[in-house]
């Protein structure tokens, strides 16, 4: 398989199954991002998120974490 027919075949399998906005990137995204809220629990740090990443630089790791509002809001208050 090539990098583009992975990236086809995932798109024809979310139009499949009527999902819209999602792309082949989608669960590297979710995956990195839910890793980055939870490594404090293991004891690690965003380093090793971007090492599971397998990326050269903390940037673009940094690149793939969604932010969460509501989060914002209770570490705001924490402070």
């Amino acid at each position: 398989m090539t990098p583009l027919s992975i990236v086809v075949w995932f798109n024809r399998a979310f139009q499949a199954i009527g999902l819209s906005g999602c792309s082949s990137h989608s669960g590297r995204r979710t995956f990195i991002t839910r890793a980055a809220r939870l490594v404090h629990k293991a004891g690690g740090s965003l380093r090793d998120v971007q090492l599971l990443a397998g990326h050269r630089s903390i940037q673009t790791t940094q690149r793939y974490i969604d932010g969460d509002s509501d989060a914002q809001r209770r570490l705001v208050s924490l402070i």
